[in-house]
């Protein structure tokens, strides 16, 4: 098993959705500036994370993603299990001649690691962070008004001209009176 950035991530915008599990949809731009992620990197984590329904998806105006099940149902080991790449393990098993065999180390720790995940739920974390003192801000109401008037251009106000300077020849010998 190996954890990765990816997953810490991934860790990190799950507790995010638990944390606002009542509240709505959470648009992936929001936890990108929340935590500091690139969007793009996090479509390709919430994409992995959709294909094993740990979150669902909302289209549309006031869409983004909530959790796929309750956070109560959800560890670490299955966001770990959904994020990352896990290779087979007897092929890493191969042994050479004159090289230590201690894959059967590597193997135990790694399913204890694993183990001890599944210890851990998202609703644990979630109320974790409360207690910290951490508190979910509600989406204000001009949020809401400045996203329903993306793509309507405001008129430009009218320029009053500048100083009166001429702007050709002619005109600098008008104003000269030649």
């Amino acid at each position: 098993m190996r954890l990765s950035t990816r997953g810490r991530f991934a860790i990190t915008a799950m507790i995010d959705l638990a944390l606002r599990e009542k509240a709505y949809p959470v648009p992936l731009s929001d936890l990108a500036l929340r935590h500091g992620i690139s969007l793009s990197y996090l479509e390709q984590v919430f994409a992995k994370l959709r294909q094993h329904s740990l979150v669902e998806s909302t289209r549309g105006p006031g869409g983004g993603y909530a959790l796929g099940f309750r956070g109560d149902r959800i560890t670490v080991a299955d966001i770990i299990g959904a994020i990352e790449e896990v290779g087979d393990p007897q092929s890493l098993n191969k042994t050479r001649a004159g090289v230590l065999d201690t894959q059967s180390l590597w193997d135990s720790l790694n399913t204890a690691v694993f183990q001890h995940m599944k210890t851990i739920t998202l609703k644990s974390l979630a109320d974790e962070q409360r207690a910290k003192g951490f508190q979910v801000q509600q989406r204000s109401k001009a949020s809401k008004a400045s996203k329903a008037s993306k793509g309507v251009m405001a008129v430009p106000a009218r320029q009053t001209p500048h100083a009166m300077v001429p702007n050709s020849v002619f005109a600098l010998g008008r104003s000269l009176g030649l």
